[in-house]
């Protein structure tokens, strides 16, 4: 199973901390990169050691900052929060109080206290809608094709990404061959996204690749390799630096 999908299918619990407990390989896993730390070994880090619970905490503080952070750097289509709203729980997460916020922001502080009260509302209703899902768990809400999940860079979520398991069969064996090349392009939007999302898994999260390397393992899936980087920057699947030097996976 792919890390977006375990991100998505993660317990609240596991969530919010940013990893989970996998029984059966007894082993912890981040949920954003899939970084792993095995139960019962001893992890040296920063001339100490660790376990593997507390190194898998240390790991999300190195390599992600914070859950806090990853979960606020993702689109509007998954938190629904506007970019006013983001930079109010930033400054809330920093420990500032209304007035602090207030002056910061160059707004008033009953304007801090309407953002408390629409996040609260927004908090009920996320609790009752975790409350519904939780109880479709009988079979027959089971949906025998069910959606992919996409990915988590995408940057706008609609009816292109209505993609059941059985539509990303049919077209991965319709447009690869079988030593995994890209035969051509698909020009409808649905394929295009599952095209791309399997080029995608030729990169690594928490790596960085120079645009020589992108162009090197792209080459090999398609001749057109700059038409493939370009649309996987365009569909949030790869990210790069301004200068275009440095690519990593969104």
């Amino acid at each position: 199973m792919d890390i977006q999908t375990l991100f998505w299918n993660a317990e609240l619990k596991d969530m919010q901390r940013g990893f989970f407990f996998d029984k059966d390989t007894k082993s912890y896993t981040c949920l954003i990169c899939g970084e792993s730390t095995e139960k019962g070994q001893v992890y040296p880090y920063s001339n100490n050691f660790y376990t593997a619970y507390k190194r898998m905490e240390l790991h999300i503080e190195e390599a992600h900052t914070s859950v806090f952070d990853y979960m606020m750097s993702l689109n509007k289509s998954y938190t629904s929060l506007s970019d006013s709203q983001k930079n109010v729980l930033i400054l809330m997460h920093q420990g500032l109080n209304d007035q602090e916020i207030a002056k910061e922001l160059g707004i008033t502080k009953s304007t801090i206290r309407n953002y408390r009260f629409k996040f609260k509302e927004k908090e009920k209703q996320a609790k009752v809608l975790l409350s519904i899902f939780a109880n479709l768990t009988n079979e027959t809400s089971k949906d025998p094709n069910p959606v992919v999940t996409p990915h988590l860079g995408a940057t706008q979520i609609d009816d292109r990404y209505n993609i059941t398991e059985k539509d990303t069969i049919k077209t991965l064996e319709n447009y690869f061959d079988s030593n995994g090349g890209l035969i051509n392009f698909p020009s409808k939007e649905k394929k295009k996204i599952i095209v791309l999302r399997e080029i995608a898994k030729n990169f690594k999260p928490n790596l960085q690749y120079s645009e020589k390397e992108i162009n090197r393992i792209l080459q090999r899936i398609f001749d057109d390799y700059v038409l493939i980087r370009r649309y996987l920057i365009q569909y949030g699947f790869l990210d790069r630096k301004n200068d275009g030097q440095l690519y990593w996976v969104k």
